[in-house]
């Protein structure tokens, strides 16, 4: 049986692309993309899975009178689709402590900082303020606190003279095209879990900062 993921997304779909190219390339063996779903109808992501032939759902949360309802609605869609592993790829929603202990060690996010720094928004921008001379980012477990779930894998990039937020933004994501898919490779090799809140890959403890990535 296939190792099945599911992507959650709001926009674009840029990573879920780099799932769908890592599949079809066998990058990811003997996984498959089981469905994608988002939380708005226009969001392209759901175009990109559609023309992959992938299984889509729409759940939208204005629908719904609070969180909770709409992350139970959500975590329903998502059994019904029988995840392995719910990746999130730029999906807009803050999550439920209730949604996030239902698929605790099997939810996973990338994010465009080397977390712990610059949590939630904005993070190019605070880099830049900061003086920072490189970023990235950071795919982790996540956790009931907002982006603070242990790292698993970080990418760096550096930071030069001239750069804005718009192109960081693009170098950032061309590393996430990287990152986010080996990391489910990991999980679905079984080498990757979450035990005693920390990240462990081949038996051992990841440091607080995760793998960094290093290009062959």
């Amino acid at each position: 049986m296939p190792y099945k993921l599911v992507i959650l997304l709001s926009g674009g779909g840029s990573n879920l692309q780099a799932f769908i190219d890592a599949c079809e390339s066998k990058a990811l063996p003997d996984t498959e993309i089981s469905a994608v779903i988002s939380n708005k109808a226009d969001a392209f992501g759901l175009i990109r899975a559609q023309q992959a032939g992938i299984a889509t759902a729409c759940i939208d949360h204005k629908e719904f009178a609070n969180r909770e309802d709409f992350d139970s609605a959500l975590k329903n869609k998502i059994d019904e689709f029988g995840a392995d592993l719910v990746v999130l790829a730029g999906f807009m929603r803050i999550l439920t402590p209730g949604f996030v202990r239902h698929y605790l060690g099997r939810l996973i996010n990338i994010h465009p900082s080397l977390l712990p720094k610059y949590p939630g928004l904005h993070t190019h921008q605070r880099a830049l303020d900061a003086g920072d001379t490189e970023t990235g980012a950071t795919v982790h477990f996540v956790t009931e606190e907002l982006d603070g779930g242990p790292p698993i894998i970080q990418a760096k990039i550096p930071i030069f003279d001239g750069d804005n937020t718009a192109t960081l933004a693009e170098r950032v994501l061309s590393k996430e095209h990287t990152i986010y898919p080996l990391a489910a490779q990991w999980f679905a090799e079984g080498r990757l879990s979450l035990q005693n809140s920390k990240a462990v890959l081949d038996d051992k403890n990841l440091p607080e900062s995760g793998v960094l990535f290093q290009p062959n």
